[in-house]
């Protein structure tokens, strides 16, 4: 059973299509990548599938046991996302916000459980990034920031990754490391990835 449906999915703003009538599957240890140009509609996609926009036209639909608030999602960096002020483990904890919610019954809790706190630490582990856990974020350089908003989004999933140019602005040797981390997410832990790139090699 596919993992991810669209069906003749039409995505655009303000009523003007930028993608029309685009009809995939993917299931479950997938890895697609998507390459375009800018404003090609690329991460108009990815906002609609994660629910962020609506759709002109066209279903998407969830299977497999996934549900939409089980997507993890690395947007593209921006100057304020790396000027914020808290603790790499802060940044890493706070992917699992969602988890309650996912839950039936669960209420409000102010503060992250056991659970919780072990599935950051995990994170950062598969990030290679637990020497990093009590460094202010604004202070991190090279692919560090990247690989902390990636444990962040593992906080939120198991199932599914979308990545929206992860390795935008980093060097040839980052770049590769970034790319080895996600194809082990892939392959080791059959996590169902979407990359955004413009790195057609």
């Amino acid at each position: 059973m596919a993992q991810l449906t669209c069906q003749r999915l039409c995505v655009g703003y303000d009523g003007q299509s930028v993608l029309q009538d685009l009809t995939f599957e993917l299931l479950a240890g997938d890895y697609l990548c998507i390459v375009g140009e800018n404003g090609s509609g690329k991460s108009t996609l990815m906002k609609t599938i994660l629910g962020l926009q609506m759709p002109i036209s066209g279903r998407i639909l969830t299977g497999d046991g996934l549900r939409k608030n089980e997507i993890g999602y690395l947007p593209q960096q921006t100057v304020i996302q790396k000027d914020f002020p808290a603790s790499v483990r802060e940044i890493v904890l706070s992917g699992c916000l969602g988890r309650c919610g996912s839950r039936p019954f669960c209420g409000w809790r102010p503060f992250y459980n056991k659970e919780e706190k072990k599935l950051a630490a995990e994170a950062m582990e598969k990030m290679q990034i637990t020497r990093l856990a009590r460094r202010c974020y604004r202070e991190l350089s090279g692919g560090q920031p990247q690989r902390v908003l990636l444990a962040r989004a593992l906080c939120a999933t198991q199932k599914m990754l979308l990545l929206d140019e992860p390795v935008s602005g980093l060097d040839p040797k980052v770049t590769a490391e970034m790319y080895t981390l996600i194809e082990k997410l892939n392959r080791e832990d059959g996590i169902t990835v979407i990359m955004i790139s413009h790195d057609v090699a």
